[in-house]
């Protein structure tokens, strides 16, 4: 009995907490309805966003399409015109992108050698000094080759 007596009260709480105005009467049909309501204005503003949207897009397209019919015409006269001048923009802007890019990029190898001539240590400057010395290396390696080679060749 004590334990049925417990359930009620905690279902008759819990409908209290969900907003049943009534207690424990009557308050799973106020959860069932609550739902039902927010599923259908969900459904309701969904709709209406989507429909507003697809009207959007509707006069879009309209829009875009009359004005290509009325652009076109113009396009075919002044095709002459616009093509090298669409060419001309284009290799100038390319020009101008391709200067500034190198521009930086030189800037930026002239400030590694500065700090690499003053002796602060850029990165980049281990594998610098790693390479120099192997060239060094192998260079007397080659020297070395060439004068037992010459002095064979002079005592043959």
């Amino acid at each position: 009995m004590a334990e049925h007596r417990g359930e009620g009260q905690r279902s008759g709480m819990m409908t209290g907490m969900s907003g049943g105005m009534f207690g424990g009467m009557g308050g799973g049909q106020m959860q069932q309805k609550q739902p039902m309501l927010t599923s259908a204005l969900k459904a309701i503003t969904a709709a209406t966003a989507g429909g507003s949207m697809l009207v959007l897009s509707g006069l879009t397209l309209a829009g875009t399409v009359i004005a290509l019919t009325v652009a076109t015409p113009l396009l075919v006269i002044f095709s002459p015109v616009l093509v090298p001048a669409a060419i001309a923009v284009a290799l100038l802007a390319a020009g101008f992108v391709t200067s500034g890019g190198l521009g930086v990029a030189a800037l930026s190898v002239f400030s590694w050698m500065y700090k690499y001539l003053t002796g602060k240590h850029p990165p980049g400057a281990d594998q610098l000094e790693l390479a120099k010395a192997r060239l060094a290396s192998k260079a007397r390696d080659i020297k070395e080759s060439a004068q037992h080679r010459m002095d064979q060749v002079q005592s043959s």
